[in-house]
């Protein structure tokens, strides 16, 4: 039996791993799905000074209140970033660390830097459509039905974790046991920057004709992805 702790991505929350959490259990294996503060249930915690240590924070808590031990660490999008903010404060209870069409940065690089954008006006606090323009322009290449549940869901994110320069050194200075899987249909992260990820972290690199929310999109495709993973040494 395996522990995973799954983590989100813009937008989300620990909703979105729900249908691959419930195949991880099905297998008898532990599952983690926290929700980021200001995000899904947490939306009403938001704050203007929220940040990635926050995150990473929140999550290296989760590790330690919960006696976590032995965890496949997974993160996808943004979630990446955070996973590489919690790491090296709880690197004793990862047994290896998962990232899914995430982003990976180096000390100095931002989210608009790696994904080609500009940055937001952190005076807004949060980034993306208001919730009523979602439709078609998030979960867009969802099926139908899995769209209206996930819209149903979104909540816009914060500027401030994604949009500021990271300090990633602690993470690159350890040793881990990396995978990384690349969503073929998702052109953000690019397939430039997880192919870095995967080289500088010497990880098995595997891809996935998937988009950006292959964990809902593919869950049959993703768990058995991660299954694979709970028993290789």
């Amino acid at each position: 039996m395996s522990t995973f702790v799954l983590v989100h991505g813009s937008y989300q929350g620990g909703w979105i791993w729900k249908p691959v959490g419930e195949r991880l259990s099905a297998h008898g294996h532990v599952v983690y799905r926290p929700t980021l503060q200001g995000s899904a249930e947490r939306r009403r915690d938001i704050r203007p000074d929220l940040t990635l240590a926050d995150y990473g924070a929140e999550i290296a808590d989760l590790f330690f209140y919960e006696d976590l031990t032995d965890v496949i660490f997974v993160g996808t999008s943004i979630g990446g970033m955070v996973v590489c903010e919690a790491a090296p404060k709880v690197a004793e209870r990862i047994r290896r660390i998962v990232f899914i069409d995430a982003l990976v940065l180096l000390t100095g690089e931002s989210v608009p830097e790696v994904n080609s954008r500009p940055p937001y006006d952190q005076r807004n606090v949060v980034y993306g459509p208001s919730p009523d323009k979602a439709r078609g322009a998030v979960f867009a290449d969802l099926p139908k039905d899995v769209e209206d549940w996930a819209i149903a869901r979104y909540t816009q994110q914060a500027i401030k974790p994604t949009d500021d320069p990271v300090d990633s050194q602690a993470f690159f200075s350890r040793s881990w046991q990396v995978d990384v899987l690349r969503c073929k249909r998702s052109p953000a992260p690019p397939e430039a920057h997880q192919r870095r990820a995967a080289e500088r972290l010497h990880a098995s690199y595997t891809e996935l004709d998937a988009g950006h929310y292959p964990m809902l999109s593919h869950p049959d495709e993703v768990a058995e992805y991660l299954l694979s993973l709970a028993y290789v040494n």
